[in-house]
């Protein structure tokens, strides 16, 4: 449970335990945000940016779509923090979450516009680089709301909703590159639009505790969390890292998974869109249900587990049959499993935060257990592929690495 900084009763509405619980509007509109913000960020590292960096260097694609987005997400690590604390400190009329969503949004959709307009692997690097630090600070916003404003008995359901935002961002991502604006030009800008407009629903339509300028506390440009005073923090931050660096590892190179091992024989594009509209169906099967499932239970670590073992498992599937049915077996179980984890996890990390008044910023540490990995996985994947087993042993890894933060979910002691 989290704790108010000043230990007393008397801390303003903006940072006391929520014990209303949200409306399904409420839900919807934050989802939307969600969704536009996850649309930016997933749809150019599986579709756009790999195609673009295959235009500017086919020789050398795998090594420049690791240098991109590796750069971008080490950008991440520094904004979606940063971007928290500020917002932890933001006093003014319009609440501390608000102003960062739509803000970020628009700095993210020129980021977006920005990359799209470059002629070189650099200049792709530096776009991608803004547009990062832009939606990181809407993702922090975007973030913080659940831990805001729903009780700790409604989490795991809205964390469902909100979660399987990331998978279906995608899909629809996809599509619409895929299917109707089929350039890298106009696939961007329309990625730019639906981030900006898929924010303002909430926006504008949902009120934001207002923190009182007295009640603000000095700003603190330190991600420091002590392990020792907050170990339950480590532990969840732990099981997040190793968990993502599972997912990049067994989807950053997808699409040339597709081409160079299962050899499929339509678009390869089209093939990741395939797989991703089964992944997400999947995991939207599983998020709502197993969340309320949690909150009725009050249970999380056993879920979270379950996740891992059944993303393991689908990793290991991919491993041994290179195949497009076994693709698409494949995508199933890993959209099953990540369903839960979505649901679940983020309801955990709201449930072991060291404090109220920093909620932001501790969600944007453990956010670089999201964004860490993608610096990580293209520096692990690319020698894995040319010189470890290529595929075969990538997914193994992928399996190992799911499996372990499962393990380290085990020791969260303060959340059953």
């Amino acid at each position: 449970m989290q704790r108010v900084e000043d230990g007393t009763d008397a801390a303003p509405a903006a940072l006391r335990e929520p014990t209303r619980r949200v409306t399904g509007v409420w839900v919807a509109s934050l989802s939307l945000a969600n969704l536009g913000v996850f649309m930016a960020f997933m749809t150019p590292i599986q579709m756009l940016l790999p195609l673009q960096l295959e235009h500017l260097d086919p020789a050398h694609k795998s090594t420049a779509l690791a240098w991109v987005t590796g750069a971008g997400a080490l950008v991440a690590v520094v904004a979606n923090p940063l971007a928290g604390a500020v917002s932890d400190r933001t006093a003014g009329r319009f609440g501390r979450r608000r102003p960062w969503i739509l803000g970020g949004a628009l700095a993210g959709a020129a980021g977006l516009l920005l990359t799209a307009a470059q002629h070189s692997v650099l200049g792709v690097a530096l776009g991608w680089c803004v547009a990062q630090a832009g939606l990181n600070g809407m993702l922090a916003g975007a973030t913080a709301p659940v831990a805001d404003q729903v009780p700790v008995g409604q989490r795991a359901e809205v964390s469902g909703w909100t979660g399987i935002t990331q998978s279906l961002g995608l899909v629809l991502g996809a599509l619409l590159t895929v299917l109707l604006f089929t350039g890298v030009l106009s696939g961007y800008a329309a990625l730019a639009v639906l981030a900006v407009a898929l924010a303002l629903p909430f926006v504008l339509g949902f009120g934001d505790p207002v923190l009182p300028r007295a009640a603000r506390p000095p700003l603190r440009l330190t991600w420091w969390i002590s392990p020792r005073e907050h170990p339950d923090f480590a532990w969840a931050w732990g099981t997040r890292f190793l968990l993502n660096l599972g997912n990049a590892l067994g989807t950053l190179y997808l699409l040339y998974f597709l081409t160079d091992a299962v050899h499929y024989r339509g678009d390869a594009a089209t093939g990741v869109l395939i797989l991703t509209v089964v992944y997400t169906v999947c995991a939207a099967a599983t998020a709502v249900p197993c969340g309320r499932l949690s909150d009725r239970r009050g249970s999380r670590r056993g879920f979270v587990l379950l996740s891992a073992v059944v993303m393991a498992a689908a990793a290991l599937l991919l491993a041994l049959v290179q195949t497009w049915p076994a693709a698409l077996a494949a995508a199933a179980v890993l959209g099953a499993g990540f369903g839960v984890y979505l649901a679940v996890d983020q309801a955990l990390v709201t449930q072991v935060l060291p404090n109220a008044v920093d909620r932001a910023r501790d969600l944007g540490v453990i956010n670089i257990a999201n964004s860490g990995p993608q610096v990580l996985a293209p520096l692990l994947a690319a020698p894995v592929v040319a010189h470890a087993g290529g595929y075969a042993g990538l997914y193994l890894a992928t399996a190992l690495v799911t499996l372990a933060g499962g393990v380290l979910v085990r020791r969260i002691r303060s959340v059953a």
